[in-house]
């Protein structure tokens, strides 16, 4: 597998990650921010190894980029498409025809940007840089969510994240476990969304 180039993302100064910026966390320290309700305005692209597989997925990762970099031009917003679609640099599973990439790019490009992108819901934050180990952050992601009497589909996609930033296969007794509640309920809570993601990042460990 390709591994993902963010050289140009870089020096281009291009913004593919944002804290939330209105929502204010429970409960903050140096390492996390923790959300008891959750937040929408975390975005996060290519925190995981899973590379973009669909068109619809990339359709959504070109609008948030578009979202979070006002300062592009229509050219400029074009150049970065192409970066993202070109496969040797390790962002996406397929080759994309360049007249649908141009017609993709321009869809994004039209849409309103009042309102931000649809996005998963997220509990635990790490901050950028932290020192702590994967396995640290997940004994971290457990015990916080592990806390509540009912789990959501927020939490599990939170707990998956942590999994695979682990290097470890997510597994439905493996969450379990750490949110410290039975196999049903996992299974009552992964919605089809979640069931695809949770593949996806196994095949890309």
């Amino acid at each position: 597998m390709s591994q993902r180039k963010l050289t140009y993302l870089n020096n281009h100064r291009i913004v593919y990650r944002r804290l939330p910026i209105n929502d204010t966390p429970d409960q903050v320290n140096e390492i996390y921010a923790y959300y008891i309700n959750g937040t929408y305005e975390c975005y996060e692209l290519f925190r995981s190894k899973a590379k973009i597989t669909t068109y619809k997925s990339l359709k959504w990762h070109l609008l948030v980029l578009w979202y979070l970099n006002p300062q592009l031009d229509q050219d400029d917003f074009m150049s970065l498409a192409e970066y993202i679609c070109h496969k040797p640099n390790g962002f996406i599973s397929f080759a994309i025809h360049s007249e649908l990439l141009r017609k993709i790019v321009y869809e994004v490009s039209m849409l309103d940007l009042d309102k931000p992108p649809n996005n998963k819901l997220r509990k635990v934050i790490f901050k950028p840089d932290t020192m702590v180990s994967k396995e640290e952050k997940l004994r971290i992601v457990g015990r916080l969510i592990g806390r509540l009497k009912s789990v959501t589909a927020g939490d599990i996609y939170d707990l998956m994240l942590s999994i695979n930033d682990s290097g470890r296969k997510i597994t439905i007794k493996r969450l379990s476990i750490h949110l410290n509640c039975s196999t049903r309920t996992i299974h009552r809570n992964m919605t089809e969304e979640l069931k695809r993601e949770k593949e996806l990042l196994n095949q890309q460990l």
